[in-house]
């Protein structure tokens, strides 16, 4: 499998997963693929003679996109048709990642795969017009939404919660706006899972939504985050304060609710487990890896 984006934290997930099967991933980072130069792309499907690829490149700045408007969409959306196009033209099966950020928040109740799609921010809006445009250049694409993803490797809300816990004795974290927390790792295994149906030449259809299980708050996670932290040396913070949106303004704005529905990729025989021993296995690692 061809793995673009292969230096954030789902492609280096994918990598290391991969590395536990039969299946061989060849990750790339933009540096050395882009994924909008179909020409690019074709070379390297061919000489890497990939089955599959699965596009984790994205512009995931969130707040940045707010006044990047034409980078979040050069990446996200049209270089994601490109490759689409790209991948549909060769014959290859394509796995897309997008986001909860798609949605507005105001669910009541998990998103499912066909609920409307109304971003609030130029991040999330960025993420929908990829998709349809992935869509429009490659019909049997399958498109993944997932939310809140972690891991020890990349910059990540798991990674800063872990080094201010040791630098600061109070965290003052949202705890107005819900999601699942989504270990990149458990991630992996789903697209891999995904991938080697559309392979074989399954009949998969569309949209599916992929995250661990178990809705929580920003200021939930961090306490969990805290927690583990604590189980493996000393900590400066004694206490996580839970805030409101209002308090904690950012350039964009982000969905007070997006838990994302998986029955149907359940139906698939595909179920990613509750997130905290993926957190348990991040914080771990990174207790190892961040110096005090």
């Amino acid at each position: 499998m061809l793995v673009t984006g292969g230096g954030g934290q789902v492609g280096r997930a994918l990598a290391l997963q991969t590395l536990r099967t039969a299946n061989r991933a060849l990750p790339l980072e933009h540096a050395h693929l882009d994924i909008g130069d179909a020409r690019a792309v074709r070379t390297q499907i061919g000489e890497f003679r990939a089955d599959v690829v699965i596009n984790c490149a994205a512009y995931t700045a969130v707040d940045r996109a707010e006044t990047d408007r034409a980078a979040a969409f050069s990446v996200n959306a049209a270089a994601a048709g490109m490759l689409a196009a790209t991948c549909a033209a060769a014959g290859v099966p394509l796995v897309h990642v997008s986001t909860d950020y798609v949605f507005d928040g105001t669910a009541t109740r998990p998103y499912r795969e066909d609920a409307p799609l109304c971003p609030l921010g130029v991040y999330g809006a960025s993420k929908a017009a990829g998709e349809a445009a992935v869509r429009a250049a490659n019909p049997a694409a399958i498109i993944v939404r997932t939310s809140w993803v972690f891991s020890q490797d990349q910059p990540s809300f798991v990674r800063t919660m872990v080094r201010l816990a040791r630098e600061r004795p109070v965290l003052r974290v949202v705890d107005d706006q819900v999601g699942c927390p989504t270990f990149a790792n458990d991630l992996a295994d789903a697209l891999l899972a995904l991938a080697e149906r559309a392979v074989r030449g399954d009949d998969l259809d569309g949209v599916y939504h992929a995250c661990n299980a178990g809705p929580v708050t920003w200021c939930g996670f961090a306490r969990a985050i805290v927690a583990a932290a604590r189980t493996h040396g000393p900590l400066a913070c004694t206490d996580v304060v839970g805030i409101s949106t209002a308090e904690y303004p950012t350039p964009a704005a982000r969905p007070a609710y997006s838990v994302l529905d998986t029955t149907r990729l359940a139906g698939l025989g595909i179920a990613l487990p509750p997130w905290q021993p993926g957190l348990q296995a991040a914080v771990r690692a990174l207790m190892t890896q961040v110096s005090p």
